[in-house]
């Protein structure tokens, strides 16, 4: 997923990016690092690297990185990232989208608009039954994939500039859509200024989102890059979406990309019970303290030296190590584990626009999956662990043994 409001230079974080406070308190710092998803294709060219920590807002809740990278750095030129090469994802997505359809009573006189639409993997299936899309992703290649199938893409930065002119045009959502990519702005409080204009009276934004509690519990510490600003618990999502007048209805705890809120908005409605149950169990486990954070440093601490140890110890018994997935948690995985070529020889990846480039930072050369037949590892890790049945299912003749690292390293 692509995509979000607004753009100013890189540079250091001082005020909280949904409130504004200046009470940030960092709870993690993994250094300074490329852009994840910034993959060489030579990999003697020196990358930038930029400081890569999380700090939490005292007055608002909200975890965020300390510093901006430039949405046009990230996913200007070839952005690699492609949703449609996930079938588990793909299977998501539809779900998802029937569910809405026969829930909303949707149809030829509705309006589906997603937020960071990357290549039409979800907005396809409303299109598919008749249901008007509008898909706004601010990344070439995935919004020209968009367009070829049938999906209507605005390549654009979605903000409330874009919701003033798509409702002076006479459009409004029914259903505005955003997977994934409330972490990826800079500016929270526009994108959700730009929902609550483009946002019919009666009609629902959903967001899905990876949940700060899944993270810390998870030990996760690998979906921490630059594209991701920020990562949500609930009472901070209802503190932004509560500064436009939206109001969070419901909540539901999702699997997906390794734990997922998928919340509902509204200008008003019944509050489900999961709502209130969720905030709860967030003030019991005391996610607004950064005290709840110390252990999770301390683990993410443990999982980068054991893996690193662990894959010392192949190495000195001539063992061959590959991985899959050149997914960004992999390159910050590698990065922060300071796992290089010498200790994983190749990466396999699905994405024809990943193969024949190099993980950033560490250079592990990406290849196809056929890799792994005509070289064979021993011990094969596991980066997108988030997909590891998906991918247990596709490599079912792999003879060798599987290493998860997360939320502590293990071979299955």
């Amino acid at each position: 997923m692509s995509g979000g409001a607004g753009e100013r230079r890189s540079g250091p974080v001082e005020r909280c990016r949904s409130c504004g406070g200046a009470r940030l308190e960092t709870v993690l710092d993994l250094g300074s690092t490329p852009l994840a998803n910034a993959l060489p294709a030579d990999p003697s060219t020196a990358e930038p690297t930029y400081p890569l920590a999380v700090a939490i807002c005292r007055e608002c809740t909200l975890v965020q990185t300390t510093y901006w990278v430039s949405g046009e750095l990230i996913f200007g030129g070839d952005y690699p990232y492609y949703s449609s090469y996930s079938t588990d994802y793909l299977r998501h997505a539809r779900d998802h989208a029937l569910e809405l359809i026969e829930r909303r009573a949707l149809g030829p006189g509705s309006l589906v608009v997603e937020i960071a639409s990357n290549d039409g993997y979800l907005l396809r299936n409303f299109a598919e039954r008749g249901v008007p899309v509008l898909g706004i992703d601010p990344a070439r290649g995935p919004a020209e994939k968009a367009r070829e199938i049938g999906v209507p893409t605005l390549e654009e930065y979605f903000g409330a500039d874009l919701a003033r002119r798509l409702r002076a045009e006479g459009r409004r959502a029914d259903v505005v859509l955003g997977n994934n990519v409330l972490a990826h702005v800079d500016d929270p409080n526009q994108l959700a200024a730009g929902v609550a204009i483009l946002l019919e009276p009666g009609g629902v934004a959903v967001f899905e989102v990876p949940y700060l509690v899944d993270l810390v519990e998870r030990c996760a510490f690998d979906t921490i890059y630059h594209e991701h600003n920020c990562y949500f618990s609930l009472r901070a999502l209802q503190n932004l979406f509560g500064r436009h007048g939206l109001r969070v209805i419901d909540v539901r705890r999702l699997e997906v990309h390794g734990g997922s809120l998928r919340l509902s908005v509204g200008w008003g409605g019944e509050e489900r019970p999961a709502v209130a149950e969720l905030r709860s169990l967030e003030d019991r486990l005391g996610v607004a303290n950064p005290d709840f954070y110390q252990e999770f440093a301390r683990r993410v601490a443990s999982v980068t030296r054991d893996l690193r140890d662990l894959l010392a110890r192949s190495r000195e018994r001539g063992e061959r190590v590959a991985a899959y997935g050149a997914a960004a948690k992999g390159a910050t995985l590698a990065n922060a584990a300071g796992i290089g070529p010498d200790l994983v020889a190749y990466v396999v990846d699905r994405n024809p626009a990943k193969q024949g480039r190099f993980l950033p930072g560490v250079r592990i050369p990406i290849v196809p999956p056929e890799r792994l037949r005509e070289d064979p590892p021993d011990l094969l890790l596991v980066f997108a662990w988030n997909l590891l049945p998906e991918i247990r299912a596709q490599l079912g003749d792999f003879a060798g043994r599987w290493l998860v690292p997360i939320p502590e390293p293990r071979i299955l």
